[in-house]
């Protein structure tokens, strides 16, 4: 396979120019952490940006920075802790999931816009990329946004972009908004709940005036394997309800109280904090019960996107279904699937579950074999997929970039 690497913006655009003269499809990666999502891409040729890896500006005063599409995220996230700054959507790390090397770039990153727990409070990737520099499927280059949040006129591409799997455009350069880190969090933990009452706390929780920045269930399976990453709080090895607050520290403190009133109902639930929160909420984030190192490691793993409100039934009936292994997010929002092995990894049971509760799943882990048989991501609508195609189209006429990937058979 060959693979070109690229020195900066101007080599993008000579090689995709080339691509579409030569009509050669190209597979864009950073450091590759993630080419195991998705399906199998019909070509021969790797345009490579890693080299690409620069922090072009950092205003830790603004709150924003500029960096290269190849950037190492953890080198990022160093960067920015150093400052107690964050990325408040907390970015996903999947090299334990997919069993990979910790090699994300920011590039991919946004491309994926895989956002952790904070999401129902602090947005997704999408919400904090205020600007772009990238070559398009015609091989120009193009800017969008800026460096504030109240500049833009007419659309806003760069939003585009985020989640879009390097199918519209090579991202070369991103800016972001950062915020400041909190002073202090805690996190109240309750024991035994079923799916159906963890919902209903959690529901409770997020409806409070108590601003809730996290809200998960793991229920006792997701205990299974002991190197979880869950260390002592697992020790029961009850279902888990977790709760997280943020802010200073007499104010998460405070929260934490009257929360804990509120939910007595739900039972009596005890605190953790700072430290010990962060690495709970880092489990989370990173799906680490599932693991591609832990007991179902060789599991594939569906990601499920659905109304809070039916997160519980749904993940019951999923569970019932296909004797799979749940993790609840962003108040039953979110619903990580590790699945027992199966040619087509349970997703007939998987899209039509989905689909009665008006969600969209997508087959995080598999093996290739399987992705090749199975839609990775949702179906759409066929109005959604004509519009889909359409924007498509608009930035790769010849479908140069990342071809297939998102629809199986569309690589030929």
């Amino acid at each position: 396979m060959d693979t070109l690497k690229v020195r900066d913006g101007k080599d993008v655009e000579e090689v995709v120019r080339a691509a579409i003269a030569n009509e050669q499809p190209l597979e864009i990666i950073g450091h590759g952490s993630k080419r195991g999502i998705g399906h199998a891409m019909a070509t021969n040729a790797v345009l490579d940006v890693s080299a690409l890896n620069a922090v072009t500006s950092y205003e830790p005063n603004e709150l924003i920075v500029t960096l290269q599409a190849g950037a190492p995220l953890a080198d990022v996230l160093s960067l920015i802790d150093a400052k107690n700054q964050q990325f408040a959507f907390e970015p996903m790390n999947t090299a334990p999931l997919l069993g990979t090397p910790a090699l994300g770039t920011i590039g991919g990153m946004i491309a994926a816009g895989l956002a952790g727990p904070r999401r129902i409070r602090a947005g997704g990737a999408r919400d904090h990329l205020l600007g772009a520099h990238a070559v398009s499927g015609f091989g120009d280059s193009f800017k969008t946004g800026g460096k504030v949040v109240k500049n833009v006129t007419g659309y806003d591409l760069c939003k585009l972009l985020a989640g879009s799997w390097g199918t519209l455009a090579v991202m070369t350069e991103v800016t972001l908004k950062v915020m400041p880190k909190p002073e202090a969090e805690r996190t109240l933990l309750l024991r035994g709940l079923d799916d159906a009452r963890a919902n209903k706390a959690m529901t409770a929780a997020l409806g409070s005036p108590f601003d809730v920045s996290g809200a998960a269930h793991l229920p006792k399976s997701a205990f299974r394997a002991k190197a979880n990453g869950l260390g002592d709080i697992a020790g029961q090895d009850d279902a888990l309800t977790v709760l997280r607050l943020e802010g200073i520290t007499a104010s998460a403190a405070h929260r934490a109280g009257s929360l804990r009133d509120l939910l007595a109902p739900f039972g009596t639930a005890t605190l953790i904090e700072d430290g010990a929160s962060a690495a709970l909420w880092a489990t989370i984030r990173d799906v680490l019960p599932f693991a591609a190192s832990g007991a179902v490691g060789a599991w594939p793993v569906w990601r499920i996107v659905c109304p809070p409100a039916s997160g519980a039934a749904l993940g019951t009936q999923l569970a019932r279904d296909t004797g799979g292994d749940l993790i609840y997010d962003w108040g039953g929002g979110l619903i990580w699937a590790a699945v027992p092995p199966k040619p087509d990894a349970h997703a007939p049971a998987v899209r039509q579950l989905t689909n009665a509760f008006g969600g969209h799943a997508t087959l995080i882990r598999a093996a290739e074999d399987v992705r090749r048989d199975v839609d990775v991501f949702h179906p759409q609508a066929p109005g959604i997929a004509a519009l889909s195609e359409r924007v498509r189209a608009s930035f790769d006429p010849k479908t140069i970039l990342n071809r297939g990937r998102l629809r199986r058979g569309a690589a030929a």
